[in-house]
Formats: C-alpha cells, sequence, structure tokens
C-alpha cells in the first residue's frame, strides 16, 4: 500500500517516518517543500494524480508559538488554509481512498470546558493569540468531515495536543513553549548566565506529548475500519508552565534564577484535552513528560553537534 506523509521534514512528520517505516505493507512517498509546494493546487493535484497513493497523512503546515502566531496571523491563515484545501481536494480528485488531517489543540474555543472534549468545538470564542491559525485548522477539519459526508471517502482527523521531540523548531521568538526553554535554558548554562527570563506569569496549565506518542496514534487510527470525524490525541494530563519552566531547567542541568516577565501575554489559562474517546478505543500515550524531555535534549545536544538543529 502506498502512502503519502505530507511535511514529513517537519516535527510530525519525521516521526510518522520512523514509526510508518517499520509497517512491512507500506510504501511511503514524500516530497520535500522545494519539490512541491503544497500551497499551489495544481502542483499538488498533479503530484496526486501521478502517484495515486491509497492513503494519505496531512502532517504539513506552518507552525509557531504565540509569537509568530501574532507576528504573522496572515500567514498562518492563509498557507493553512491553502494546504489543507489542496491536499484533501487533490486526495479527493485522485481516487485516495482514506486521508488523516492533523489539526490541533487550540481548535477548541478558549473558555472550554475543561478537559476539552470533540463536543466543544464551536461553541464559543477562540483565543486570539492562534485565532488565524485555529480557522485554518477547523476549516480542514470541516472538509474532511463534509467530504466524508458527501462523498463517502474515509477521511478524518486527529487533534494532537503540544508535541515536542526530536527535529524540533528551536527558533528562539518563533519556536512554542517547549524548545524555546530547552535552547534558552542551554545557552544560560553553556554561558553561565545567573538569570533566564521567562514569559509570563508561569500560572497556565498545558498538556505535552512526546511525538513518537503522536506517530503510534496516527498508526492506530490508520487500522480503525469505522472512526469518528475527529478525535484528539493527548496524554490525558496537564502542567503548570512554571512546573514546565523547572523541569526543563533540571533536564538541562541550568543552576541559576528564572525571572518571570508578566508583561508578557500568558494566553488560554488551561488546556487540556479530554482524551477519553480515543483511550475507549484502545490507544494511551506511553511517554512520561520527564522520561520525553531527557530524550529530546539528548536530541538536541545531537542536533547542535552535527549542525542539523533547527532555528
Amino acid at each position: 500500500m502506498k502512502l503519502y506523509i505530507a511535511g514529513h521534514q517537519g516535527l510530525v512528520g519525521a516521526a510518522l517516518v520512523r514509526r510508518l517505516s517499520r509497517e512491512p505493507d507500506l510504501t511511503l512517498v514524500s516530497r520535500t517543500r522545494r519539490e512541491l509546494d503544497l500551497t499551489r493546487q495544481s502542483e499538488v493535484e498533479a503530484f496526486l494524480m501521478t502517484e495515486r497513493p491509497e492513503v494519505a497523512i496531512i502532517a504539513a503546515s506552518r507552525v509557531g508559538g504565540i509569537h509568530a502566531n501574532q507576528t504573522y496571523p496572515a500567514e498562518f491563515l492563509f498557507d493553512n488554509l491553502a494546504i489543507a484545501a489542496n491536499t484533501i481536494h487533490g486526495a479527493y480528485r485522485a481516487g485516495v481512498r482514506r486521508l488523516l488531517f492533523l489539526g490541533s489543540s487550540c481548535i477548541y474555543p478558549k473558555r472550554a470546558p475543561q478537559p476539552m472534549a470533540e463536543d466543544s468545538l464551536l461553541s464559543s470564542a477562540l483565543e486570539l493569540t492562534n485565532e488565524a491559525y485555529a480557522v485554518a485548522k477547523i476549516a480542514g477539519l470541516k472538509l474532511c468531515q463534509y467530504y466524508r459526508k458527501q462523498y463517502g471517502v474515509l477521511f478524518h482527523s486527529a487533534m494532537p495536543t503540544n508535541l515536542y521531540g526530536p527535529g524540533d523548531n528551536y527558533h528562539p521568538q518563533n519556536s512554542h513553549v517547549l524548545p524555546a526553554l530547552i535552547r534558552r535554558f542551554h545557552e544560560a548554562r553553556e554561558a553561565a548566565r545567573p538569570e533566564v527570563v521567562a514569559w509570563g506569569t508561569g500560572s497556565p496549565r498545558r498538556e505535552f506529548m512526546h511525538v513518537d506518542d503522536l506517530a503510534d496514534a496516527c498508526a492506530f487510527l490508520l487500522r480503525l475500519e469505522n472512526p469518528p470525524d475527529w478525535l484528539n490525541v493527548g496524554t490525558g494530563t496537564d502542567v503548570t508552565i512554571r512546573e514546565l519552566t523547572e523541569l526543563v531547567a533540571e533536564t538541562v542541568g541550568y543552576r541559576g534564577r528564572i525571572a518571570w516577565d508578566t508583561s508578557k501575554p500568558d494566553g488560554p489559562p488551561r488546556k487540556l484535552l479530554d482524551v477519553s474517546r480515543l483511550a475507549a478505543l484502545g490507544w494511551r500515550a506511553r511517554t512520561g513528560l520527564r522520561e520525553g524531555l531527557a530524550q529530546t535534549y539528548a536530541s538536541y545536544l545531537a542536533e547542535v553537534a552535527d549542525g542539523r538543529r533547527r532555528g
């Protein structure tokens, strides 16, 4: 069976390649961004018509943390809308029989009841700091739902929580909170800086899942004969940003002071996914945060050493 992974060089896509390359009945197909611009409809349709994969996973997207989302909302909305529309419609036209679209927990309302169940989608306003990205991901989810309803194709979606792991983006401004903290504390330790500044108050609660767990969940979902239109994928547990920051400092070995810049935005007070539906189907995350951080920091050091670090 031929399976196309869109975004195979990103954090999620690379984890999918690691996981699915172990499946003996799959032939993986991929293209780099230079080889295939997913924001160009004609290129996407021509590629899919030529390759004719039976299955596709759409893991490609423009991503970033609060700073990137607030600085580049137009690009976050346009690029992610275009990627979703082009890949989903192109897959339908090319006869792809099954498609898994990957979204994000940010699709749920800012004030959604915690933990956030799948049914809370579109029940109230989104968090403004990542609204553009969330709108695009909601559109992709709904496209899959309606193509499935109208055309009978098995297009469905997974909504993962905050992810981390090997090959993450460590850009000092545009990365997500966890990789940003790893780089900040590592460089502070190397330079013997007495203080590291963290954003916000540290009080918001967040959920973090190792990306290899997501890849395993995707493999599980692809084996379901009749999956729901979308499912949450997470750990079901969360920590405060302050707890996360202190754990990253401990993992990296930084012994200095942590100061909190409360002029910076916190984002939503809590974002925890309700993963009971996926658990009832038989899948749970396995990697604990402390273990996952240790693995990720070891990967970070290797990526720095051989020049592969992103950002």
